[in-house]
């Protein structure tokens, strides 16, 4: 069984963007994965001075996120868009780390209270990623309207036509991380 941590980025008070992260971490236990819904707001990491590696007492949570990271054979990660760019919690927790994200396949998924889906971070936080050295799947989970299109719970108002776009999604995540586990695993 898999494992997949499914990273809710947004830590604005009134944040919409968790119930995609709820919806998928769902999705995901109904597909027979081990997931983890992992919230930036309940970690709280401090704001980025040095790599965790470098930090001579990080707190805890850093060091907890960092063994998910590891141990995750992918990541679904939710963000918002703010200006055409993701929210800064995501920036913290993603340069804090480096090795952790080494080759890992990352699925996205954007969401906007407006019509654009969020489409507009994909290419900013895909370089971060790049430039890090993790592996984006090439498919993206955009979702707009946020209110209308998924109520607090995670539970979208078109659940039919919401399950077949995420199997897509997450059929190529999986593949990404069978493809890894090939890769990596030694040769018999």
């Amino acid at each position: 069984m898999s494992k997949v941590l499914v990273i809710s980025s947004s830590i604005r008070t009134g944040k919409k963007s968790n119930r995609v992260a709820l919806y998928f971490e769902n999705f995901l236990k109904g597909r027979a994965h081990d997931v983890e819904l992992v919230d930036l707001e309940a970690l709280d990491f401090p704001l980025f001075k040095e790599r965790l590696r470098n930090l001579s007492s990080p707190p805890q949570s850093l060091v907890d996120f960092a063994a998910k990271i590891v141990a995750a054979d992918g990541i679904v990660l939710v963000t918002p868009e703010y200006n055409g760019g993701y929210p800064a919690s995501l920036k913290n927790a993603i340069d804090v780390l480096y090795e952790e994200w080494h080759r890992k396949p990352i699925a996205i998924s954007t969401v906007s209270a407006g019509p654009f889906a969020g489409t507009q971070v994909i290419t900013s936080l895909q370089f971060s990623l790049w430039k890090i050295r993790a592996w984006t799947v090439p498919a993206m989970f955009p979702i707009p309207n946020i209110e209308k299109s998924y109520d607090e719970n995670g539970v979208p108002s078109d659940k039919e036509a919401t399950d077949k776009r995420a199997a897509a999604f997450i059929d190529e995540l999986t593949w990404c991380m069978d493809a890894k586990m090939k890769m990596t695993s030694p040769v018999k």
